[in-house]
């Protein structure tokens, strides 16, 4: 026997597609130039933290923004040259593995993200970053949105750029070094990874050493 349908509203907001409400908001409240925020490479045990920054153009948004990690990797390719392309400002930060070591990630990725706005070429009035926290020292007001690559467009093009941009550091790190694979799994601790960190320790600069397995 099927079962009814409840009348009862859903408990959660299904969220589908990024969109640009957040941005028209800030807009419309005079906080316009409004920057996306987001960082690629909190997990990994090896490579840098790298956050973009982001201020859509409201007339030419590039289609088929969406949280980088719901895109394939030709995909993401494709939408990072169409955002270089089309957005009004683009800035990129790093921290590296030393740094990240001497902090913590969390630390690491919101410094990150706070370098990123400041290198845009133009100064945003308000700011928009994926996650539960606001970066500290930020010269703008700033909204935290959990799930923003999903909600937010100008936070999903931030995403592509940090994500892609960080790829292509680590296939670099990975020409450099071709013990580890770096180029193949990104810093991620993959059986691969791990195996290879047994077998000739961490590599210098590169790998966080403050992260397991290292600490163990």
């Amino acid at each position: 026997m099927a079962r009814p349908r409840s009348d009862s509203p859903p408990l959660f907001e299904f969220i589908d597609k990024p969109d640009f409400a957040f941005e028209t908001k800030a807009i419309s409240g005079g906080l316009w130039p409004c920057a996306g925020l987001d960082e690629a490479g909190r997990g990994p045990l090896a490579g840098p933290v790298v956050a973009a920054a982001v201020v859509l153009d409201p007339d030419n948004i590039p289609a088929g923004l969406d949280d980088s990690k719901r895109l394939t990797a030709a995909q993401r390719e494709a939408l990072f040259d169409d955002v270089l392309a089309k957005a009004l400002g683009v800035a990129v930060a790093s921290v590296s593995a030393d740094s990240i070591d001497r902090s913590d990630i969390r630390k690491a990725s919101l410094e990150a993200m706070r370098r990123a706005l400041a290198g845009l070429p133009m100064t945003a009035k308000s700011a928009l970053a994926d996650g539960r926290d606001v970066p500290p020292g930020l010269a703008c007001t700033c909204k935290a949105l959990v799930k923003g690559d999903q909600r937010s467009q100008s936070i999903a093009a931030a995403s592509i750029v940090a994500k892609v941009t960080r790829d292509r550091m680590m296939s670099a790190c990975g020409s450099n070094d071709n013990r580890y694979g770096f180029e193949v799994h990104m810093g991620y601790a993959t059986a691969r990874h791990r195996a290879a960190i047994v077998e000739h320790g961490a590599a210098v600069r590169i790998h966080r050493v403050s992260f397991a397995p290292f600490r163990d």
